[in-house]
Order: C-alpha cells, then structure tokens, then sequence
C-alpha cells in the first residue's frame, strides 16, 4: 500500500527524514549589508571632520599636524593589529576600532593640543584594527558565503568587496552634503555652527556603532582556530608569532609587488585631501566648491567600486580592471601637469569636477581590486596581509601630510606619476607570477 501513495505522502518519518537535511544556506550577504551601513555611518562623520581640519583648527596648523600624527599612528599600530584581530576576533575588533573614531569627533567640540593629539594617537590604534578586522571579516564572510552556495570564491570576494567600497566611498558625498546644508547659513567659521555639526555628526556615529554590534561572531577554520590559540599563551609568542607573519609578508614576492601599488592608493588619496582641494578646487570654485568636489569624487568612487566588485571574478579581471583604473588615473595626472586653464566660466566650473570624477574612478578600482586581490592571495594569513596593506597606505598618506608645506603641487603630481607607472608595472608582474604558479582558482 504504501508503494501507491504520492511520494509526499509516504509517511511523517520518510518526511523528516528527507527534509532534515535540507536546510536552506545561511545568507551571509545580510552581514556585508550592516558592515557596509556601519561603515558609511562612521566614516561619513569622520570623513567630513578630517576635510574640515585644515580650515577650522587653523591654530599653528593643529588640524594638519593631528593628521599627520594619526596616520603615523595608524601605521605604526598596524604591525601589532593582526594579533589584536585574532586575540578580539574581527567583530568584537570592529566594535573596539569605532571608539576612535568618536572620540576623534568628539574631540573637535573643545579642539585643542590637549583634546586632538591624544584623540589623534588613540584614532591611528583604532584605525588600524578596525581596517584589519573589516578585511578579514569580509573575506571570511565571502568564503562562507561561496561554501554555503557553491559559488566561486574569487566572485564573491569580488562581490562583497564591490558592495562594500561602493557604500563607504559615499560617505564623502553624505558627508559632505550634510557640512554643506549645516553650515551653509554662514556659520561655517563660527564655533555655534561647527559644534552643531560635530553634535549631529556623534548622533550619526552612534547608531554605526549600534549596527555594528548586530553583526555576526566569524571565525576561521579548524586550522586558523588551533593556530590563534598558539598564539594566546603569553606575550613573547605574541611578538615571536608577529615576527614570523611580518617576516613572511615581507619575504613573498608577491607581497612586495603590490607594495608599490598599495602605496600608490594611499598617496592618491592624501593628494586628493590635502593638495586637489587647496590647489586646484578651491582657487577655481572657492572654499564652498570643496564640498561639492569631494561630493562628486565620492559618487564617482561609489559607483565605481560596485560595477568593479561586480565585475570582479579572478585574477585575469582584477588585471583588466586595475589596468583600466590605472589609466583613468593617468589621464586625470597628465591633465594636472598641463596645468590646463579654462577661462570660461561654466567649463572652468565644470573642470575640477571632471578631475574629481577621474580621481575617484581611480580609488574606487583600488581600493576594491587591492582587497579582492589580497583577499584571494593569502588565504593562510589574511589578518597580516591586510595589515600590510593599511601599514604601507597610512605611513604614505602620512609622509604626504607632513611633506606637502614643504614641496610644491607639481613636485607632488610628478611623483605620483612616477610611482604610479612604477607600481602598475609590479601589479603587473606579480599576476604574471599568479598566473604561471596556478595559486589562485581558473576563471
């Protein structure tokens, strides 16, 4: 009899027998949603803050000098965030790197030497291990998400990276519109004006940090979770064990080809905050055009870090991508050596927009193929390799912070060509390199 019934109704134990195992995959794409609004909410607070430093903490140049301080900070503490990642894991990492960023925000209601520097020492910690906590927490949400649905792990890496650079290069477009509708009333200069923006700006943070904490707990394999529990038995194998990643990053060829690279993202972007601002847009548009140039350069970062993550699916389109994003920057440089002048007054309007938009094309494919490339490339050390990669950003954000009063704007933009040919030219070889050896998955 029991032959002849419908294959549904054979019996309640048949039933859960056969639905028991099927369960559906977890989604681990809700997680790389609050990662990337957590971001954005921080970041855009943070974002505008730093933009405003060098106009509002005027005095004897504190708002320059505490940047210049938090990024060496920030590159200093990089060498010990990987330990500080596997001992907090990379959400309770997360969570413990956004308290910097307040207190940064925080400090600027009562800016002084006193408030800013130590604010700026304790941001450059807290930098460096909430980047290293997203890299690693990202990946490993990537290689869950590509094990639960059988998907190829480089597109997805490629995928959650595009989603995530694409929200958090907004925050210079939010962040800046929210500065220019708070301050547009002419209390820009005025101590009323910027205390009610940094107020709304610590509102906006809080509720980041809160989304943080709804992330989910990752951890690595069995491997990675015997290896971190090595590490945890006192502070010489600590330093023993930060020793030997470091030696290890420094000593892989293909590490020290994207050194140059990764250098180059971070020049570009201090040039981007320190000298197209002062040099370029606010002699054309005046000081209320920075806000609306860095909104351009956000959206264009943006979209482009999501159609770059979208195309992403292995090494040979993080090389096409990257080469394309490596001439769009090229172009946006040469037009910076001409020094071209448009004496019309719509085209001379429209000009450093069209530059901002170049140079945000050029961040949005870095800052997603870098991540993706990493990402795929050292599997077995992931916490270290993202270290890596915010060590060498900061250090040459830094150096352009502290060497930009003392070089001028065309000495700048010749070295960022030189490094940038230099630099496209190691990525270049090191894919070579990936390729012949067959250590990352066929496309």
């Amino acid at each position: 009899m029991a032959s002849v019934l419908p294959r549904d109704e054979e019996s309640p134990l048949v039933a859960a027998v056969d639905n028991s195992p099927i369960q559906t995959p977890k989604n681990h794409t809700r997680d790389i949603h609050i990662l990337s609004v957590a971001f954005l909410l921080i970041f855009l607070a943070y974002g505008a803050a730093q933009n405003l430093q060098s106009t509002v903490n005027t005095e004897q140049d504190l708002g320059t000098i505490s940047l210049g301080i938090l990024y060496t900070s920030f590159a200093f503490f990089c060498l010990v965030a990987s330990l500080v990642v596997r001992k907090l894991g990379s959400k309770n990492a997360l969570v413990l790197g956004t308290s910097g960023y307040v207190l940064y925000v925080a400090a600027n209601l009562k800016a002084n030497w006193y408030t800013m520097i130590p604010a700026s020492l304790y941001l450059g910690f807290c930098a460096s291990i909430i980047w290293v906590a997203e890299g690693t927490y990202l990946t490993l949400a990537a290689r869950s998400q590509g094990r639960a649905h059988n998907l190829h792990e480089g597109a997805v890496i490629g995928d959650f990276n595009g989603e995530f650079w694409a929200m958090f290069a907004l925050h210079q477009f939010v962040g800046n519109l929210i500065t220019f509708f708070l301050l547009s009333d002419g209390q820009g200069g005025s101590t009323k004006g910027t205390t009610l923006l940094f107020i709304v700006f610590l509102c906006v943070m809080a509720l980041g940090v809160a989304l943080m904490c709804l992330l989910s707990r990752r951890t690595g394999n069995k491997e990675e979770v015997e290896e971190l529990s090595d590490t945890d038995v006192g502070v010489y194998s600590s330093l023993k064990s930060l020793s030997k990643s470091l030696a290890i990053s420094i000593s892989d060829v293909r590490m020290l080809l994207i050194i140059p690279l990764i250098s180059y993202s971070g020049l570009q972007q201090a040039f981007v905050w320190a000298e197209f601002t002062k040099y370029v847009v606010t002699p054309t548009l005046g000081i209320s055009g920075v806000g609306s140039a860095m909104a351009v350069y956000g959206a264009f970062d943006g979209m482009c870090s999501l159609a770059a993550g979208r195309l992403t699916s292995g090494l040979t389109s993080i090389t096409s991508i990257v080469s394309v994003g490596a001439f769009v920057q090229a172009v946006a440089i040469v037009l910076l050596l001409l020094d071209l002048r448009i004496s019309s007054g719509f085209l001379s309007s429209v000009y450093p927009l069209f530059l901002a938009a170049l140079l945000g094309i050029g961040d949005g494919v870095l800052n997603t193929q870098l991540s993706a490339l990493i990402g795929m490339l050292f599997k077995h050390d992931t916490e270290g390799a993202f270290a890596q990669l915010k060590i060498w950003q900061s250090a040459t954000i830094a150096v352009l912070f502290f060497l930009s009063p003392h070089i001028s704007f065309l000495a700048v933009v010749v070295i960022m060509l030189a490094l940038l040919i230099f630099s496209f030219g190691c990525f270049l070889l090191v894919t070579l390199k990936v390729a012949k050896t067959s250590s990352t998955p066929a496309e």
